[in-house]
C-alpha cells in the first residue's frame, strides 16, 4: 500500500567523521540517501525529503568571513539559503542519477524553504546555537563590537557566535510542497530546518537564527499529512544504555515511555535527544507513525521489519 514517507535525514548524510567535507565526498555520500529513496519509490511510497546543514552553513561562514575585504558578507539566514540549494542539489542530482540507472522516472525538486518563527519565541533574549568557526579572544570581541555579535567561550574551542534557535510555527511554501507531492515529484524541501523568517512585513533584513531540522521535519510532516515520519540517522535502532556493554535495541516506543527515557538521560541532547522529541511532536500533532533507523533500512522499518517504531499511547497498535 503506498504511503507518503517524509525522511529527515542528519547532517552527516553527506559529510561523515573524519572527512574533510569535500564536495567530491558529499556527492560519493549522497548516493546511500539516494539510493533508501529510490528503494522507496520503487516500493511505490511518496516521498519528501528534509536534511540538516550544519557542516555547510559553517563553511559559508569561513568563506563570508575570509573574503569580506573584497565581497559583500552574507548574513546567517542567506547562508542558510544558499545551502538548502547546494545540499538539495547533491542529493537532487544523486537521486536523479540512480533512477536513470534503475529506468525510474520520477522527478525531483528542491524548494527554498522559510519557516515562521515568532519574534517574541525566548529564544531569542537567550541566543545558544553555536555557528560558525572558533575564534581568538581578540577576535571575537572584534566581531561582537562590529557586528553585534553574541560570542561566548568554549571551553574546548575557545570563542564562538551563538545564535537563538527558536521553534518553527509554520512552513511559508507548504502549498507549493503539497502542490508537487500532489504530481507526483520527490521534494526535497526544508532544509537545515528552514530559513526562519518573521511576519512582521520587514523586509529590509531577515532573520539571523538556526531552527531544529528534526522540528521543521516534524511539523512539514504533519502539516503534509505524511502517513509515517521517519528519521534516517546512523544507528539501525534507537538503543537504550547507546555505548555501554548493556545497551540494546527498542523495537517499539510509546510517547510516554520517550518521555521517561528522557528524563532519565537515555536521550542525551547531543544526540538521539532532537530525534525523539521531534517523533513526540510529530505524533502529539496528530501524526500517524515516526520511525527511527538508518538509511540502509528505512525501507524494512516502513514494513515494521526493523528499526525503532513511535507511536502514540493510545496507538500502540497502530499500524503503519
Amino acid at each position: 500500500m503506498s504511503k507518503l514517507v517524509l525522511v529527515a535525514v542528519g547532517g552527516n548524510a553527506l559529510i561523515r567523521g573524519g572527512q574533510k567535507g569535500t564536495a567530491q565526498e558529499q556527492f560519493e555520500n549522497a548516493v546511500e540517501t539516494a539510493a533508501a529513496v529510490v528503494r522507496l519509490i520503487r516500493a511505490g511510497h511518496r516521498v519528501v525529503l528534509t536534511h540538516g546543514n550544519g557542516p555547510q552553513v559553517g563553511a559559508q561562514l569561513v568563506r563570508s568571513e575570509s573574503a569580506a575585504a573584497y565581497a559583500y558578507r552574507l548574513p546567517l539566514d542567506c547562508c542558510v539559503a544558499s545551502t538548502q540549494g547546494e545540499v538539495g542539489y547533491v542529493l537532487q542530482y544523486a537521486m536523479w542519477q540512480m533512477m536513470q540507472a534503475e529506468g525510474l522516472n520520477t522527478p525531483v525538486v528542491s524548494l527554498i524553504t522559510q519557516v515562521l518563527v515568532d519574534s517574541r519565541d525566548p529564544a531569542f533574549q537567550h541566543p545558544t546555537k553555536p555557528i560558525g568557526p572558533s575564534y581568538a579572544k581578540e577576535v571575537a570581541e572584534h566581531y561582537r563590537d562590529s557586528l553585534e555579535w553574541v560570542i561566548v567561550e568554549d571551553p574546548l574551542h575557545g570563542f564562538r557566535r551563538v545564535v537563538p534557535s527558536p521553534e518553527p510555527v509554520a512552513i511559508v511554501e507548504l502549498d507549493a510542497i503539497k502542490a508537487c507531492v500532489d504530481r507526483g515529484l520527490v521534494v526535497i524541501a526544508g532544509g537545515g530546518g528552514g530559513v526562519p523568517v518573521f511576519n512582521d512585513h520587514d523586509i529590509s533584513k531577515g532573520v539571523e537564527a538556526v531552527i531544529d531540522k528534526d522540528h521543521t521535519s516534524a511539523i512539514l510532516a504533519r502539516q503534509l499529512e505524511a502517513d509515517v515520519f521517519a528519521i534516517a540517522t546512523d544507528v539501525d535502532h534507537v538503543y537504550l544504555d547507546f555505548g555501554r556493554p548493556t545497551q540494546r535495541p527498542l523495537d517499539r516506543l510509546t510517547v510516554g515511555q520517550c518521555r521517561r527515557y528522557l528524563d532519565e538521560g537515555q536521550f542525551p541532547a547531543g544526540s538521539m535527544g532532537p530525534k525523539i522529541t521531534a517523533a513526540i511532536k510529530y505524533l502529539e500533532l496528530g501524526g500517524n507513525v515516526a520511525l527511527i533507523t538508518d538509511h540502509e533500512h528505512l525501507l524494512q522499518a516502513l514494513e515494521g521489519k526493523a528499526g525503532t517504531r513511535i507511536v502514540r499511547d493510545e496507538a500502540v497498535d497502530c499500524p503503519a
